[in-house]
């Protein structure tokens, strides 16, 4: 199951709960605000390092560019627009927010 996080990990649980519920392994894509989880040099840097370790960690590459960000953090992969159609033709979808 792909799952989706569009908000900011500094302002909403998605991610956490996400990660609690989601299978080892699983697709997570963060696109939208979802995004600013993905930026390397902040305080969860570390944190969602780890994550990128135990899950498939996807970020929309057209979000980071709208938003100005360009160095993501290691063991994120970036999707392009064609990319996101793909894992979710690939995969069911959750939703989280």
């Amino acid at each position: 199951m792909l799952h989706l996080i569009n908000k900011s990990p500094f302002n909403s649980t998605a991610l956490d709960s996400c990660a609690k519920y989601a299978g080892k392994g699983s697709p997570i894509l963060l696109f939208e605000d979802g995004v600013y989880g993905a930026m390397a040099g902040t305080s969860l840097e570390e944190k969602i390092a780890g994550l990128a370790k135990e899950y498939e960690l996807y970020v929309l590459k057209e979000d980071l560019q709208m938003r100005g960000i360009d160095k993501v953090i290691d063991g994120i992969k970036e999707v392009d627009y064609p990319g996101f159609v793909d894992l979710v033709e690939q995969n069911k979808t959750a939703s989280w927010s």
